[in-house]
């Protein structure tokens, strides 16, 4: 299984993350969106050079030309809410591409705050059977989020590819991950961070990127259905 890390080359992705990381840029949310669609696309575009390609003829005013277009009958996913920014990104580019959305999100199953249960709990999504399937989720920290999206969205069948996409990653979920993946997968990485800390979030990370996106939620719809 291949995983790309982009932090290990020198491209202007860096400097969209290094302002993703400064918490001054992280006050400005506008700012902080735009960065995320930006990586979104720009990794859109390196996942284009995987895919598989055929030319097919243009007519312009002066004559014809084959041009090699992308053949990939192309699914993109996400994980709500945090991975919207980042999926547009991909839709920019993969503009004719149908789309998938998983909600799972996590939780807290001690009072320490140290351990950590994956919910999933709505998906919306077309058949992935024999399709390109690309999963753009900005943070893959335990994996399990993104396991659980994986399974989610494989019930509807087998994909002729998966490209697993985030941001950061810690070390520990790209492992779960590759559990959840045929071994033809490819995760792509804009980084790979140190690892988690107590609380199971990325260090150095950048934080919650759905809070920063969208501002913090006061709490998830699960725990206020428990206290009815």
């Amino acid at each position: 299984m291949e995983v790309i890390n982009f932090s290990e080359q020198n491209s202007i992705i860096n400097q969209y993350m290094s302002e993703l990381r400064d918490k001054s840029y992280q006050k400005n949310r506008l700012t902080f969106r735009h960065n995320v669609e930006r990586i979104g696309e720009l990794m859109a575009y390196e996942v284009s050079k995987k895919l598989e390609y055929k030319p097919k003829t243009v007519t312009t005013p002066l004559g014809t030309l084959d041009i090699p277009l992308p053949k990939d009958d192309i699914i993109l996913g996400t994980v709500l809410r945090a991975g919207l920014p980042f999926h547009q990104g991909f839709l920019n580019i993969f503009d004719r591409a149908d789309n998938a959305y998983v909600s799972a999100f996590r939780m807290y199953i001690n009072r320490e705050h140290t351990e950590v249960g994956i919910h999933a709990d709505y998906i919306a999504a077309p058949s992935v059977k024999g399709r390109t399937l690309i999963i753009a989720d900005p943070m893959l920290a335990t994996g399990g989020s993104m396991a659980a999206a994986i399974e989610a969205l494989l019930m509807s069948g087998k994909p002729k590819k998966i490209h697993v996409c985030c941001i950061i990653a810690a070390p520990e979920g790209i492992e779960v991950v590759k559990e959840a993946l045929p071994d033809d997968a490819t995760i792509w990485c804009a980084s790979i961070d140190q690892g988690m800390n107590e609380h199971k979030y990325i260090v150095p990370g950048f934080g919650d990127c759905g809070d920063l996106c969208f501002g913090e939620k006061l709490q998830s719809f699960r725990k206020i259905a428990d206290k009815r």
